[in-house]
């Protein structure tokens, strides 16, 4: 059995079992993810987006095999067993291609989903929701239309699965998710008060996507659909934070009950609490997505060794990596230009503590990447006084002081995000056979 599919066996029983999908291609934030996976004994997913990787490269310049290799590059220096490591494919459709015609787009999207299943990745969220080109802009996109562009990805993904299956029999049909009712990746401008996705509309999406699928002669793939994609009100600005309140999304989980073989997957649930995370759980919202806090928490970590380093060596001997990370994002402001307002001094301010995180576009940068690489290698070779590793990272000095964590400046990155990570782990009942 697939292992979402055995989480929603487990909560059929009453378990209140789910996962955390990492969004993220950064080589720490997988490190920590595969750190936390390791020290709790379950699988780790992690997760890809198509404007992230497709076959064109995407913002990474990565294809899907090449984002496999990558994850699997990191756990085989970890040590960690491929087989716990789950990929998921995030909004695979054609989201990068909504200039175009539905005809071009969609045979876009056709040979990226196939990549994604060819190369072995067991969770795709198949997402057709967005307007192409030959569209009426003038009106809402009809479920009907969705669904039937839905059931043309379903039938890429059944053909690509089923040439895997024939080079590799023991190979593990992937599971799907449908919908995409979701928060504006990356975060708002402004996390105003949310629409809770209504009952009847969550309905008409599973009774357009069964249509649509048997239709559309892919009648077999409704047997893989897991999850639901849905906005459970929960969303982040630069700044501020919608939290989830069990109250407004009552009615919507309470008609997750009519669909056992069901959950929902709830994204940018980035900056949720401890409690609110564990009430999504329980309320159904089994699958919880998170990315930018993530690279938030890395940020905040390499700022903090600049602040150490900048304390132990002579600046000409320093990363500079609080500089030139800012340097690439000032010269080349599209990937945050549209997320920070202000005077320049207020782009300044968020451009580095943003909760939008748009920091994250540019950490794989030669220049910013090499900084951050530097910081690494002087702090290694610098003994890191505990006093000072309290002033800047005040919970790792504690896991410090208990054993713990090594005063490692890889070290006390990793646990810097995997703390964040370690709110997701709690969500979920710790009898369960639940997955990070």
């Amino acid at each position: 059995m697939h292992p979402l599919q055995k989480m929603i066996e487990n909560r059929r029983r009453g378990i209140v079992d789910g996962i955390c999908c990492v969004c993220s291609a950064n080589e720490y934030v997988v490190m920590a993810a595969l750190d936390r996976a390791e020290r709790a004994g379950r699988c780790a997913v992690i997760e890809a987006t198509a404007n992230q990787v497709n076959q064109y490269g995407g913002y990474t310049g990565m294809r899907p095999a090449g984002f496999r290799e990558f994850v699997y590059g990191i756990a085989d220096r970890m040590r960690f067993p491929r087989a716990r490591i789950l990929l998921g494919g995030d909004h695979l459709g054609p989201l990068t291609w909504t200039g175009l015609s539905e005809e071009e787009a969609m045979g876009r999207a056709e040979a990226l989903v196939a990549l994604y299943v060819e190369a072995g990745f067991a969770k795709i969220h198949i997402d057709t929701s967005m307007m192409l080109a030959d569209d009426d802009h003038t009106a809402r996109l009809p479920d009907a239309v969705i669904a039937r562009r839905g059931a043309r990805l379903a039938r890429a993904c059944e053909e690509a699965f089923a040439r895997r299956k024939a080079a590799e029999p023991d190979a593990e049909h992937p599971v799907y998710v449908i919908g995409s009712e979701v928060p504006i990746p990356g975060g708002t401008k402004t996390a105003e008060a949310l629409e809770v996705t209504r009952p009847e509309d969550f309905e008409a999406t599973v009774t357009a996507f069964a249509r649509a699928f048997r239709e559309g002669g892919t009648a077999d793939a409704l047997d893989h659909v897991i999850a639901v994609v849905i906005q459970p009100g929960v969303e982040f600005s630069n700044d501020s934070v919608s939290e989830y309140d069990p109250a407004a999304a009552q009615t919507l989980c309470r008609s997750l009950a009519a669909h056992p073989n069901l959950v929902f997957e709830g994204h940018s649930t980035d900056y949720q609490t401890r409690p609110c995370l564990r009430s999504m759980a329980q309320d159904g919202i089994a699958i919880q997505k998170v990315g930018p806090a993530l690279t938030f928490a890395l940020r905040e970590g390499l700022f903090a060794l600049s602040m150490m380093e900048a304390e132990l060596l002579p600046e000409d001997r320093r990363a500079h990596f609080m500089e030139i990370l800012d340097a690439a994002m000032t010269r080349n402001p599209m990937h945050w230009k549209s997320y920070y307002q202000g005077t320049p001094a207020e782009q300044a301010f968020q451009r580095r503590y943003g909760q939008s995180d748009r920091c994250r576009y540019y950490l794989a940068e030669p220049d910013v990447k090499a900084a951050a690489a530097k910081l690494m290698e002087n702090l290694r070779g610098t003994e890191l006084p505990l006093p000072l590793i309290s002033q800047y990272l005040p919970l790792q000095y504690q896991k410090i002081r208990m054993g713990e964590l090594r005063a490692d400046p890889v070290a006390l990155t990793m646990d810097k995000v995997g703390s964040v990570i370690d709110d997701y782990l709690a969500a979920f009942a710790p009898a369960s056979e639940c997955f990070l």
